[in-house]
């Protein structure tokens, strides 16, 4: 209870250092989306000038790096069988992870490569996962750390232009369930161009 009570505080409080936080904890393995911290402060900012639109986007994305590193380290270093024990376990399961889920992000990075890094923090089934099966194959650091930031940026964009387009929009109570429909859209829209984009680079490659 108290550190719900401290997420609420965080999120009653936003400025670039909760933000950063917030979005670190996303990023882990501790499930936390996030919708719940980028729109709003961009509709804050949108509202009251009190924070940057664009260092919200900075700050959200740093957040989620250091979010992705922990996960990156810790599959490195603890490997896979002790990373699968933790998923079966009454903890992983209270932090919505389980077997599958892992499986599920490593067998996107098996079939996408180090681009799964990148194109994994656009989708939302393995965006929080992604960072282990890159962990396990020790992936270059210096890429991984890129695609992150590259992926991550991308997403906190989409998702702070949201919340800024809306605050001329919508009243702020009705805020999260705007953002939660567009932000289900826009995924669809993503995961979409992304199977196309991977299709075509694809066939060129079988015509060469």
């Amino acid at each position: 209870m108290e550190s719900v009570g401290f997420i609420q505080w965080c999120l009653d409080n936003l400025n670039y250092w909760t933000i950063t936080l917030l979005m670190t904890i996303e990023s882990s393995f501790i499930p936390f989306p996030s919708e719940v911290v980028v729109p709003p402060a961009a509709y804050k900012a949108a509202a009251t000038g009190e924070l940057n639109v664009w260092l919200v986007i900075a700050f959200s994305t740093l957040g989620a790096v250091f979010g992705a590193l922990i996960n990156y380290f810790l599959a490195l270093w603890l490997g896979k069988p002790i990373v699968y024990k933790f998923a079966n376990s009454r903890i992983g399961h209270m932090c919505l992870i389980d077997q599958q889920k892992v499986e599920t992000a490593e067998a996107f990075f098996l079939k996408y490569g180090v681009a799964a890094t990148l194109i994994g923090r656009l989708v939302t089934v393995v965006r929080q996962l992604i960072s282990i099966p890159a962990g396990l194959a020790k992936m270059n650091l210096a890429k991984f750390v890129l695609y992150t930031a590259l992926g991550a940026g991308v997403w906190n964009a989409i998702l702070a232009a949201i919340g800024y387009y809306l605050e001329s929009v919508v009243p702020e109570e009705m805020l999260m369930a705007t953002v939660n429909e567009y932000s289900h859209e826009i995924g669809m829209v993503i995961i979409a161009l992304v199977v196309a984009g991977l299709a075509f680079l694809i066939y060129k490659g079988y015509k060469k």
